[in-house]
Formats: structure tokens, sequence, C-alpha cells
């Protein structure tokens, strides 16, 4: 398996308020992680700014505008601006949204053309929280969606899957996917917990959401048995052309924002099993994206663990 880990410096200019836990230190966390020999077969590549005509097909034009015509602007004046409680953008937020959005799209299209097979978005801010229309928790726009939707309008892709495995419910994802029929959203997350959605009665249009929670204290076995017993043989059955990841790594047991108790151990085995669905159901087109992880140490270890999976598969 050929796999490129796609990235850009622009992405650690997003300087969120101090002490705010999405900081640049994440980003640099993950990427030193991947200066060792192991990872030195990587294909490195630089994501690109998204155009408008991509984000377009998961965001509306005014939820556009407002991130890069008002609030970035806006940044020039002031040091920062708020978006609400949890969500701020600094004078590089608005290329550092685009340049993870791109990164996604560019993976798309790399592995479309070959011979990469799979692809890790080291990218920052986030984006599973950010809605059709709405910016919230840490997210501008949703670059898993955006590239999902990319696959489709650019690659003829009719069915996608999309499975996020971060502690805290997609509900951006979910929002722009809700009726997509042939979009199915799958996620592993702790509840109660933010955004406060991701209830198993959320089920979309036709049926094609499917939440797992997972209460505060949940681990290994738990998180595995989600999987095996649901995710893994609905996605199966969805028979996708392309699998996304919104790979969150703050269901760590380390990690200070939530209370699950996985290790890096768990995402190596859950990144092994959706390649190897991959596999059988789409040419192993895997593309992955970072999401949460607010420890350094476990972050680092962890997104080692999934690159070391998708390297492997």
């Amino acid at each position: 398996m050929t796999t490129a880990l796609i990235t850009h410096p622009a992405c650690l200019a997003h300087a969120p308020p101090p002490g705010h836990p999405e900081s640049p230190e994440r980003l640099a966390a993950v990427l030193a992680a991947f200066e060792t020999s192991e990872f030195e077969n990587l294909i490195r590549l630089e994501a690109p700014l998204a155009e408008r005509a991509a984000l377009v097909r998961a965001h509306s034009a005014d939820h556009i505008a407002n991130v890069l015509d008002e609030w970035a602007p806006q940044t020039k004046t002031y040091r920062y601006v708020r978006i609400d409680q949890d969500t701020a953008m600094s004078a590089g937020s608005d290329e550092a949204a685009l340049r993870a959005a791109g990164a996604c799209v560019r993976a798309v299209d790399e592995i479309i053309k070959g011979p990469i097979r799979n692809a890790f978005c080291a990218v920052r801010p986030p984006g599973h929280h950010a809605e059709h229309d709405r910016a919230m928790g840490f997210c501008l726009f949703n670059s898993i969606a955006v590239a999902a939707a990319h696959a489709r309008a650019h690659h003829g892709c009719q069915r996608i899957a999309i499975v996020d495995f971060d502690v805290h419910h997609g509900n951006g994802t979910q929002d722009i996917f809700w009726k997509d029929a042939t979009t199915l959203y799958a996620s592993t997350h702790q509840s109660p917990h933010y955004p406060g959605t991701g209830e198993p009665t959320e089920r979309g249009v036709a049926n094609n959401i499917l939440n797992i929670p997972l209460s505060a204290g949940a681990g290994s076995e738990q998180f595995r048995a989600a999987y095996e017993r649901v995710i893994l043989p609905a996605v199966e059955q969805f028979a996708p052309d392309f699998l996304f990841i919104s790979a969150g790594f703050d269901a760590h047991m380390a990690d200070p924002l939530a209370d699950l108790c996985l290790t890096e151990a768990d995402f190596a085995w859950v990144t092994t099993a959706l390649c190897d669905l991959a596999g059988r159901r789409c040419e192993g087109r895997v593309v992955s994206t970072l999401e949460g992880g607010y420890d350094l140490d476990a972050l680092a270890r962890s997104a080692a663990a999934h690159v070391r999976a998708l390297m492997e598969a």
C-alpha cells in the first residue's frame, strides 16, 4: 500500500487564544512523530488551497462568506475574532482552514489517479463540527465533507462512507449528509458529551446515519464491539466507492477533554479493520484527516499508530 501524508506549514499559523486546547503544538507533535525512519516511505505532499467551488458543495455560500469575507478581514485589525465560546479565528486561520480542506480534496485526487492508495491529512483546524451553515467546536470548514462531495462531483463516486471515531460526535458531518441517502455517516463517541448530538435515534433521511454512543469510562472492549457488531457490518453492506475517516484521537485514556479509555492499539486496530474493508469494497481507497486529540504525547503516538496501520494495509 502506498500512503501519502498531506500537510502544509500554514496549518500551524491558525492560532486560537492562549490556553486554547486546539493549539498549533498539536500539529507540530503529530508531524514530529513522522520524522523517524519507519515513516521514510510516506509520500509527502503539500496541501493546496481549497477553492470556493469545492467548499460550496458542503457549506452554504453565506457561511463561506462569513469565514473568508467577514471574519478573516477582522483578524487583520483584532488579534482574535470569536465566533462562539469555543471557536476563534486569528490572522492565519482562513488560509489554514482552506489548506485543511484542500488537503482532503487533493488526497481524493491522488488516490483516484494512483499509485497512492490511502492518505492521512495532517492538518488543522479540525472540521467535523462545522455544519452546512455554521462554524463551531473549533471547526471552520468541514474538510472531510468537502472531500467526500468532491469525490462524487469530480470522480463519479456514487456511494460514500464516512467513519468518525473522534470522542466528540461529528454533528457537522451528520448535518451536511442528513438528507443524502448515498452517504453513510457512522460515529462512535462519548455520550453525554459535547456537542449533545449523536443519539442512536438520529438516523438520517434513509437510515444513512449510524450513531453508537459510548459511556464515560468505556474502553477497548466496548469500542471494538461497536465496530465489530454494528459499524463494520453496516459499512460492508453499504458497499462504498470511497471510505473517509475522521480520525480524532481524543478518545485516548490520557486525553484531558473526555473520559473514554482507548489506547494507541485501539486506533491501530480500527484503522486496520477499516482498511481491510476498503480493500474488499473500494479498491483500498481511504482518506483520513486529523480531527481531535489534546494530550500531545498521546496524540502523537496515536497518529503514528494510525498511519502505521495505513501503510501496512
